[in-house]
């Protein structure tokens, strides 16, 4: 018995040595991996290579605009620069449409505020209320459409060239009239819109200084009523080809022309499917592209507080295209609207030769 006891506890000392040796091998082998791989993690990814992988910080892109951005014209083309800065930049984009003159600063605010980092006001008439909150905000871009204004070191303006836009429409009414008389209907009677019919004028005189270009104001952007029926008195003294630069209020001007069955010339995005059956074509203020290309030169440290104009040079001024119309205005015409662009690229035409001395 004490022998078959004796061999067990030997047995038993044997195995329990093997254990606690397998163990301490256990334990030396598991300690070193892990502080290998506590070194390993340190060197392979150290504090300045976790910074230099974060992902870049998402631009934020914010949009103030007067009216609503269906409106098929001066609206909704900034609506369009912001989706377009979306899907080619990759931005982080917000909006307010519909915005009234007492809530501007209040909107510019909040954004700013929220951390966006460029906020378009969309039109001339929210200057002054983005100067005054810019100071609040140094590190937020301020750009304001359709002014010159400009204040260091955050608030810039951004416009395509009036005068050009409205020399493209003013050429090609004269070129589609038969009774030599045509019209333009303007929204309000302030620089941008006083620009676009002195080029409206220049237009015609380019192409025929036979050609009688009648000219009225709204004196708003939206009441697309008023647009109507100026354009109809228009209609009434003989024109047979209607354009404005007019934004909302505009599509009454083309409502006009498809009641007396004149052709129709559109203003700033391509508006031939308001009326395919009178829009010819559009006289196009493309500020969608007037938009990427600045917020471009924003990510490329090129920023600067100015006035910043872009035109037909820069392709954000031109036509549309000619749709359900190519076949039915003439190859001559439509050479000479190419013609006439590819002369201003180039510096044969000279836009401001044509325009009326005042």
């Amino acid at each position: 018995m004490p022998r078959i006891g004796g061999s067990i506890f030997k047995k038993r000392a044997l195995a329990l040595g093997l254990i606690m040796l397998l163990a301490l091998v256990t334990v030396l082998g598991c300690g070193g991996g892990k502080t290998e791989k506590a070194e390993t993690a340190k060197e392979e990814a150290p504090a300045q290579t976790e910074e230099t992988e974060k992902p870049a910080k998402t631009l934020k892109v914010a949009l103030l605009t007067p009216g609503p951005i269906n409106d098929r014209g001066w609206n909704a083309t900034a609506y369009q620069g912001l989706q377009m800065i979306k899907e080619e930049l990759g931005a982080e984009i917000a909006y307010s449409e519909k915005v009234a003159p007492s809530d501007f600063e209040e909107v510019f605010r909040g954004y700013a505020s929220q951390g966006f980092d460029v906020i378009f006001g969309h039109g001339f008439q929210f200057g002054d209320p983005a100067m005054k909150v810019a100071k609040e905000f140094p590190n937020t871009k301020f750009i304001i459409t359709s002014t010159d204004i400009s204040q260091p070191p955050n608030v810039a303006s951004l416009g395509n060239s009036n005068l050009e836009q409205g020399f493209v429409g003013g050429a090609l009414c004269a070129l589609l009239t038969k009774s030599k008389i045509v019209g333009s209907v303007g929204g309000m009677e302030i620089p941008s819109i006083i620009a676009y019919m002195d080029g409206f004028k220049a237009g015609c005189k380019y192409i025929d200084p036979n050609v009688k270009p009648l000219i009225s104001y709204i004196g708003n952007f939206d009441d697309a009523a008023k647009g109507k029926e100026l354009a109809l008195a228009m209609i009434q003294e003989g024109a047979d080809v209607i354009n404005h630069d007019a934004d909302h209020a505009g599509l009454g001007v083309i409502e006009a022309a498809k009641e007396k069955g004149v052709m129709a010339v559109g203003a700033i995005s391509d508006q031939n499917e308001v009326a395919p059956e009178v829009v010819v074509n559009s006289a196009l203020s493309d500020l969608s592209r007037a938009y990427v290309l600045i917020v471009k030169d924003i990510l490329a440290g090129k920023f600067e507080a100015k006035c910043v104009n872009y035109g037909i040079k820069e392709g954000t001024v031109g036509l549309a295209p000619w749709h359900n119309w190519e076949d039915k205005v003439d190859q001559s015409i439509k050479d000479r609207m190419n013609q006439l662009i590819e002369d201003v690229k180039n510096g044969k035409l000279n836009i401001a030769d044509y325009v009326e001395k005042k």
